[in-house]
């Protein structure tokens, strides 16, 4: 079982450096890309079945059809993604749209663009030893994309 962290980005430059930014946890984790919800949904659908775990989404805002906000609140009502750590990571969500996904999809974390690099990847790693811990997964297997100092403190 891995680790998925899905990126849901709609701009190609924008994904790729995403995905590009995140290449360290691409040995022990899984990453998917999307660049719609309906998109998203499939990644989630083929994470749940090859067994893995949505540990982490990254979403842009402004998405072809439905708005990245949009997803991360249907997520709350999906068994396999309730628990899924939740990030914004966008230029144009407006106040309200915030507000939103932090009051209706338990929003982790927002990044306005351009993000620094050292921040999202120290955020990533918070999040995905937020997942691990709280859900009671096994972290030894996912330890190079965790918090080892936390892990080893919750294992003591």
């Amino acid at each position: 079982m891995k680790l998925a962290i899905l990126i849901v980005e709609d701009e190609p430059e924008v994904r790729d450096a995403l995905e590009r930014d995140l290449e360290e946890f691409h040995e022990v984790c899984r990453i998917e890309v999307a660049d719609s919800v309906d998109d998203a949904w499939a990644a989630v659908d083929e994470v749940d079945e090859d067994g893995d775990m949505l540990a982490l989404v990254l979403a842009d805002h402004r998405l072809p059809g439905k708005t990245g906000v949009d997803f991360l609140v249907e997520m709350m009502e999906d068994a396999r993604t309730v628990d899924t750590r939740k990030v914004l990571v966008t230029g144009q969500a407006d106040q309200d749209d915030t507000i939103r996904a932090l009051n209706d999809a338990s929003l982790d974390h927002y990044f306005s663009k351009p993000w620094n690099v050292e921040k999202l990847l120290d955020e990533v790693r918070e999040l995905l030893t937020d997942f691990v811990l709280s859900l009671g997964v096994d972290p030894l297997p996912h330890m190079r994309a965790l918090n080892a100092v936390r892990v080893m403190d919750a294992l003591r």
